[in-house]
């Protein structure tokens, strides 16, 4: 079995002393693609060297909402050369949570990244916290543009809204929790052609690794709690949401 690993942070330094081991544990595991988008300029240099090391790692670059602060109009003016070689720009997009950057900052570098996306045609991966509908709002200014809102904990409103844009969810560990209700019934409903798996690692294991930390190996884990969740073959999820990776990453 192959599987697409939609989100994991690669470049994170909880990983620095094992990656490749990491690595090989996912491809033990049938994670034969690793989606690997950057949080911050500083480890664009990282993540890129990363993906021409191994052929499994895709990357995607951008500025996440919890860093914006630290970056200039300089950056901006740099990241179009590493989109060349990306399939995605993110991790951008909005983040309302207490302590973060001002809403207004936040907008500006959100919308700055989603105009490169259109410029350079790449999907965009989406952090939404506590701002969801504003992103939603925000994405109806760039009509045809593609991408994912990763780790995806909405409503069935905001689903569908999203995926009228032909916009793709990102599903992971939360998926495994029994307590996540509305999440479970949420994803027993959407059409399986706007899913995408993930594992966001090193964050958001799965229940069976609560605590611990999240690699791209336990991807497996998430795929057959949805199969299980809607009473159909593994293999045929994996196939589904491989293709939708596939469709939207170009790969």
């Amino acid at each position: 079995m192959e599987l697409i690993d939609s989100h994991c942070h690669l470049d994170d330094f909880r990983f620095d002393a094992d990656l490749e081991q990491v690595i090989e544990r996912a491809l033990a595991a049938g994670v034969n693609c690793l989606i690997a988008p950057s949080a911050r300029a500083d480890g664009w240099q990282k993540l890129a060297a990363l993906a021409a090391a191994s052929r499994a790692i895709c990357p995607a670059f951008g500025v996440h909402p919890w860093y914006c602060q630290e970056h200039d109009a300089e950056v901006l003016a740099r990241l179009p050369a590493y989109l060349d070689h990306a399939v995605a720009v993110g991790e951008c997009g909005l983040d309302f949570g207490k302590g973060r950057a001002p809403e207004s900052e936040q907008l500006y570098w959100f919308r700055r990244q989603l105009e490169l996306a259109v410029d350079k045609n790449l999907p965009v991966i989406v952090h939404a916290y506590k701002a969801l509908d504003r992103v939603i709002s925000e994405l109806r200014n760039f009509p045809g543009l593609r991408g994912v809102v990763h780790s995806f904990s909405g409503s069935q409103q905001q689903a569908d809204a999203l995926m009228e844009r032909d916009f793709y969810l990102g599903i992971g560990g939360a998926i495994t929790r029994t307590n996540a209700l509305k999440l479970r019934n949420m994803v027993k409903q959407i059409p399986l052609e706007y899913l995408l798996l993930e594992t966001d690692a090193p964050d958001q294991p799965t229940l069976a690794h609560r605590g611990e930390r999240n690699e791209p190996a336990f991807l497996i884990e998430i795929a057959a709690e949805i199969a299980t969740m809607r009473g159909m073959e593994l293999s045929e999820l994996t196939d589904i949401c491989n293709h939708n990776a596939r469709e939207l990453f170009a790969l």
